[in-house]
């Protein structure tokens, strides 16, 4: 579990409004996920906790599917006999106050100021938890790191040659409504070898500019990358293709086209700071044409508080994370990118929001000497995440969800 929390101060905290619910209707359900139902109620304590979080997007609809992905996990761990017993509950509950430096009846003292009840943080936690005993006993055996892996994963962090890799990629749009086709596109593409057919296929399906290239990027560093992307692209061979990744509506797959090391030192990256700017109306033609002319009219990040002046202060974003915890579709645009650089591939709330996406700069790391035992334990990690976020995509397109 992703425990997304940096609390300055607890009670300096602006608390996103909840969604709107009649008061009688407040309990009556709000979206049915197989057999499981998630309530206004429920919905709206999310919001509310998301905003003690400092959650990043759209407090509504990051509660909304959060809440779904929480109804999946649980109803798999229960389906492979994972049942959490109180302490370990608690256990979690303490472990995550800690974070704030406040005990668990200090911490549970601040949410209640703020219209949390405990059983919200409780139900946030459990699901966290269950989905993490669930993911690591069923997958951790059969996760293996090589040494080869191991090697390479030491060269791009070390002052001697660097490692850069060409792709090409296709990103198919996945809205809720069309993931479970976008899924079996995407897993149609694992097969091929070819580097001409993946690039036909990119021109016929990719929703990137670069489908009109194929799908080809150009070389990049492999540091630019998140963790978890880096372990899957070393995997390939040159012709090999990625597994699907879920992205937030899309689906991407990743074809190496070549892999090689260079003169020269290949930073690792303490953070990424980046800005988003979110533009009603998706990806029509009128809000592309205003992305393109926000995009001609800066040059850097700064430039974008001077456009969103008399915007509502959540359609822009400044975030300056580890590159680990950034969400993998902004860390997979953040990688093509340059400083002042934008893309405007990735949507929010189901499409209906275009993300303009800048990258603001990136803050090299010091070498610390990492042993091999580390960088084993990171490499695990970061696949067991990566079969994580596509076990739970598939438990979505096979899911029934729907609006009550």
């Amino acid at each position: 579990m992703r425990l997304i929390a940096v609390f300055p101060a607890l009670l300096a905290i602006i608390t996103f409004a909840a969604p709107v619910a009649t008061a009688q209707g407040l309990f009556a359900p709000a979206i049915r996920v197989n057999d499981r139902v998630i309530t206004n109620y429920e919905i709206q304590q999310r919001v509310r906790l998301l905003g003690v979080l400092n959650n990043p997007g759209n407090p509504a609809e990051v509660a909304r599917e959060g809440l779904i992905d929480d109804r999946l996990r649980l109803d798999a761990a229960e389906a492979a006999g994972i049942r959490l017993a109180e302490e370990q509950i608690r256990a979690g509950m303490e472990e995550f106050a800690g974070r704030a430096n406040l005990s668990l009846d200090q911490f549970l003292g601040q949410l209640g100021g703020q219209g949390i009840e405990p059983e919200t943080l409780r139900d946030f936690v459990r699901a966290g938890l269950s989905w993490r005993e669930l993911i690591r006993a069923r997958f951790a055996p059969r996760t293996q790191v090589t040494q080869s892996e191991i090697d390479m994963a030491l060269a791009t962090s070390s002052s001697g040659d660097a490692v850069r890799v060409l792709l090409a990629e296709i990103i198919i749009p996945a809205p809720p409504q069309r993931r479970a086709e976008a899924m079996r596109i995407a897993e149609q593409l694992g097969g091929m070898q070819s580097f001409t057919t993946f690039s036909q296929r990119a021109r016929e399906v990719s929703a990137t500019p670069t489908r009109d290239q194929g799908g080809r990027l150009p070389w990049l560093p492999l540091s630019r990358f998140p963790p978890q992307l880096r372990t899957i692209f070393l995997g390939l061979e040159p012709g090999e293709v990625t597994e699907p990744l879920p992205l937030d509506n899309a689906v991407a797959v990743f074809q190496l086209r070549a892999i090689e090391e260079v003169t020269g030192v290949d930073r690792e990256y303490a953070s990424i700071d980046y800005a988003a700017l979110y533009l009603p109306g998706g990806r029509s033609a009128e809000t592309l044409a205003e992305a393109a002319r926000i995009t001609a009219a800066t040059d850097t990040c700064d430039d974008l508080y001077g456009i969103a002046k008399d915007l509502p202060p959540e359609q822009l974003e400044r975030s300056d994370r580890a590159p680990g915890d950034i969400p993998q579709d902004i860390a997979v645009e953040l990688a093509k990118l340059d400083p002042g650089e934008t893309s405007t591939l990735l949507t929010r709330a189901d499409g209906d929001t275009l993300m303009l996406l800048m990258l603001c700069g990136r803050t090299a790391a010091g070498n610390t000497g990492t042993d091999r035992e580390q960088v084993e334990t990171q490499l695990r990690n970061a696949k067991l995440n990566s079969v994580a976020e596509s076990f739970l995509a598939q438990l979505r397109a096979d899911a029934v969800i729907r609006d009550e």
